[in-house]
């Protein structure tokens, strides 16, 4: 019944003379996703056909669904242009899509070809009535109908159609330039992975791994979830920077009064992510924070944080709910991963009493109790940099990293 695929790219036809590039990006992502020589791409203006050529169009949808900057897409079927061949694809797509079931319908019809005889309106109104002829479980509503048929009347040929399919939306991955995501083992940071993704920044990610004081199945998780995000880049492929943050860890713990113990960690971390970063290109800095959700997400506590970096730092969840940010997590298959009890550098010791309102000056007496520059760097040099690929099952060992590509 259905020989092609409808893709519309929606805010990319706004771009005007950018344009051009935006869609030669998010279609080398389509060819990408959906891996399958038959499926021919045909480009028209500011639409895309995929022509299936035979192909499953469920295996074709799951790869667009992973393409960041698609507006929507339908499954369409092609006729001849007369109102015949028309109305009978119509009649034959209702009886396919329904089987039978009653609900309210209407057409519409859309006419680019100027030229061509019978006019929008009339073209609605001429398959409607065939339809109807040939049917008894349909009862039009113009106004608020439960399925839309649409005809779309162009120079080559008349495409029919029902369904509606919402693509991520967006901008496609890359045009954006690249940003180091920190990357916890938890539900908020994979789920802004995605969104930055979702808005054309290519992502590279980094974890602070502290075994023994945290489990090997904490690390474990990161590269999991590292996983399931890269199914959405390029090549489904991320570079994830493991950084060895033990020896600090335990500094931290033996200098730092335990209600600021967060603050200088975090204080340290962004420290070295703004190292990693800068060595690897990457412009911003992205990471899973939400204003007030913990002790170190207040606006006094992220001021004070992020005192040590001049890299602009993007938050995408920072005014999210977090049932908002749970049902992301379940519709890009991170939660259950995210869920497993085993627990990151930020909450394996949580302090009792975290301030909510630390003050930069403590910050600074706190943090020159003890020399931490030789470790900042140490652990910057010692960093592990692996390429997790989504199609390989990953593993690490206590000896370290035995995944993929090390870099």
């Amino acid at each position: 019944m259905y020989d092609r695929i409808l893709v519309r790219y929606g805010d990319l036809t706004l771009k005007g003379k950018n344009k051009r590039v935006f869609v030669e990006r998010v279609n080398a992502l389509i060819r990408e996703k959906i891996d399958n020589p038959n499926v021919k791409l045909e480009q028209r203006h500011d639409r895309l056909f995929l022509v299936l050529n035979g192909e499953d169009y469920n295996e074709v949808l799951e790869g667009l669904n992973k393409v960041s900057g698609l507006s929507s897409y339908s499954l369409v079927s092609k006729s001849e242009r007369d109102i015949d061949s028309i109305s009978k694809n119509a009649l034959d797509l209702i009886k396919s899509e329904l089987k039978g079931k009653k609900v309210t319908f209407k057409v519409e019809s859309k006419r680019s070809d100027k030229i061509y005889p019978i006019k929008s309106p009339e073209i609605s109104k001429q398959v409607a009535g065939y339809v109807l002829k040939n049917t008894d479980n349909l009862i039009v509503d113009v106004h608020n109908p439960e399925v839309t048929l649409t005809v779309e009347v162009r120079l080559e040929a008349a495409f029919v159609y029902i369904s509606k399919i919402k693509g991520m939306g967006g901008f496609p991955v890359g045009v954006a330039g690249k940003g180091l995501l920190m990357l916890s083992g938890g539900i908020d940071s994979p789920v802004a992975g995605f969104l930055a993704m979702k808005q054309g920044i290519r992502i590279e990610a980094i974890h602070f791994e502290s075994t023994p004081l945290t489990s090997i199945e904490s690390a474990q998780k990161v590269i999991d979830l590292t996983e399931k995000l890269s199914v959405f880049a390029p090549s489904s492929k991320i570079k994830l920077h493991m950084v060895p943050f033990q020896k600090i860890h335990v500094a931290l713990l033996d200098y730092i009064p335990e209600s600021y113990n967060i603050t200088i960690m975090r204080r340290m971390m962004y420290r070295i992510a703004q190292s990693i970063a800068i060595k690897n290109k990457c412009l911003v800095l992205l990471n899973g924070e939400s204003v007030g959700q913990v002790a170190s997400q207040t606006l006094q506590s992220m001021s004070v944080i992020t005192e040590v970096t001049s890299m602009p730092i993007i938050r995408p969840l920072s005014t999210y709910d977090k049932l908002d940010i749970i049902k992301i997590s379940k519709e890009i298959g991170c939660y259950k991963t995210s869920i497993k009890p085993f627990e990151d550098c930020c909450t394996v010791y949580v302090p009792k009493k975290p301030t909510t309102a630390p003050k930069l000056r403590r910050a600074f007496e706190y943090e020159a109790k003890y020399d931490f520059a030789e470790l900042l760097n140490e652990a910057v040099r010692d960093t592990k940099t692996v390429i997790i690929t989504h199609k390989e099952h990953l593993d690490i060992t206590m000896k370290g990293l035995v995944v993929g590509e090390v870099l």
